[in-house]
């Protein structure tokens, strides 16, 4: 029979305490505590089921800069998708609860800010439409228009320092919000709609992925403030995908398919798939802990857990 150094070419290490900066595999015995230890990792980060939405929706919208244990969903089309809805719903971590409608029923909209001090811009009821409204944490407010109505756009920050770009039918055109009013700034190199993007405030942002008919795109830009930069693209081109988190850390996931990628600030790598195939939806969260909720119309909703890590120890006679 094999032992331990035969299968991995080395002995047990024999240490007083536990290594500070183990890896995955790394085998040891502590006789301090007077046992067998190991380290293991997952790597890649699951999706879980959590509880749904309350109403099922399409294309609703949702705040960029919410967290996966505090966020809202706002607006979007009840199925068969011919009645559009100004309802909201708020995430605390384990279930939905509803609270103030939008002042204008709204789908296709684009949403910064938190569940504190939010913003919904942009939208779609018959036609485009460029009304703004702010979320104060419990009722919404109309506040200035968008200078170019537009639906399907992207919208990221928070509520005093916010992007809008891309949108219907196929758009490269940006805007930036500074509290009161929006300014039309440096546009998209590739105008497009059904687009996601990550960022924090109006000097930073990602967006990837979206279409210009007939074509669908993997290509990510990257916003400094002044201008957009193209850089590595999506492994895989979606439209109606949803995104979070910021410039150098961002997840993109669901739109057509249940896809899930990784940014690291240069490159996208596939990590695992969301249970459903979530498009037309609403996303929040970071890299470490996202929110999926709604999913085209139904109420399904999931959680994104980071790569985990762990000690453990092993029965021995």
């Amino acid at each position: 029979m094999a032992n331990y150094k035969d299968i991995h070419g080395t002995q047990i290490e024999v240490v007083s305490s536990d290594p500070s900066n183990p890896i995955t595999g790394q085998v040891w015995y502590n006789t301090t505590d007077s046992k067998l230890k190991g380290f293991t990792s997952s790597p890649a980060g699951s999706w879980a089921t959590t509880n749904a939405m309350n109403a099922a929706r399409a294309a609703i919208g949702g705040l960029a800069n919410s967290t996966q244990t505090a966020a809202l969903a706002f607006g979007g089309e009840t199925p068969p998708g011919t009645d559009v809805t100004g309802a909201s719903e708020q995430y605390n971590g384990t279930s939905f609860s509803e609270v103030g409608d939008l002042n204008t029923g709204r789908r296709c909209s684009g949403g910064a800010g938190d569940v504190t001090a939010g913003l919904a811009a942009g939208h779609q009821t018959t036609g485009s439409v460029a009304v703004t409204e702010t979320w104060d944490g419990s009722s919404w407010t109309e506040v200035n228009d968008l200078n170019s109505a537009r639906a399907y756009g992207r919208c990221i920050g928070i509520q005093t320092s916010a992007l809008f770009f891309g949108g219907q039918p196929g758009i490269a055109t940006n805007e930036s919000w500074n509290g009161s009013s929006w300014t039309e700034v440096g546009d998209l190199n590739t105008g497009r709609m059904q687009l996601a993007a990550a960022g924090q405030s109006n000097t930073a942002a990602l967006a990837f992925g979206g279409r210009q008919p007939p074509t669908v795109y993997a290509q990510t830009e990257l916003w400094n403030g002044s201008a957009w930069s193209e850089v590595n693209d999506l492994n895989t081109g979606r439209i109606v995908l949803e995104g979070c988190g910021t410039t150098t850390a961002a997840l993109a996931f669901g739109g057509g398919g249940a896809l899930t990628e990784d940014w690291d600030g240069t490159s996208w790598t596939e990590v695992n798939d969301l249970n459903v195939d979530h498009g037309n939806f609403s996303g929040a969260g970071t890299t470490t802990a996202a929110l999926a909720a709604g999913a085209g119309g139904s109420t399904a909703s999931e959680e994104w857990t980071a790569p985990t890590t762990s000690t453990v120890e092993f029965d021995v006679s």
